[in-house]
């Protein structure tokens, strides 16, 4: 069994936990002007592809208090909330950042997450030991709510996509 390293924060299921929300404030700034989500879509094997519809049948309608408006295109392995939106997309390859043993990683509700900020102020978090990858990103005007987003979403993680390592 491969063994994926990284540094690993154990994060309750509460909101305003200090120090998460006072690293992802710092991302806080201005949308772009687009009226639609876009999202790429992925295009893993068979197995994978079955998990994610699962995922999407077991996604909440909302994710911190932000009604469900997918991206374009429309596929059963995307999905998102709100405007700017919430995005998550399932069957994503393996981050590279998962081989460095000092990548930043959560923990919530159960369900291990990478973080990585990117250089426009999102966040992206990638779901680790888990049978398929799953992403999702908090745009920089959502990043005030801390890993409130994850916190929702992490039921329907633990039941659609096992434990394991993705394939």
């Amino acid at each position: 069994m491969n063994s994926i390293r990284h540094r690993r924060r154990t994060v309750p299921a509460v909101l305003g936990v200090p120090a998460l929300v006072a690293v992802l404030i710092t991302a806080t700034g201005c949308s772009s002007a687009d009226d639609s989500a876009r999202a790429a879509v992925p295009d893993p094997g068979a197995k994978v592809t079955e998990l994610c519809r699962n995922l999407d049948r077991t996604l909440p309608s909302k994710v911190d208090g932000l009604d469900r408006r997918d991206p374009e295109p429309a596929s059963a392995l995307t999905a998102g909330w709100g405007d700017p939106a919430i995005i998550l997309r399932c069957g994503v390859g393996r981050p590279a950042e998962m081989s460095d043993p000092e990548a930043d990683g959560v923990e919530i509700d159960g369900v291990g997450w990478l973080l990585q900020k990117r250089p426009d102020g999102s966040f992206r978090f990638t779901t680790t030991l888990r049978r398929a990858y799953v992403e999702v990103t908090l745009p920089k005007d959502r990043t005030g709510d801390g890993m409130s987003p994850l916190v929702d979403l992490a039921p329907a993680v633990k039941k659609a996509i096992p434990e394991g390592i993705a394939s």
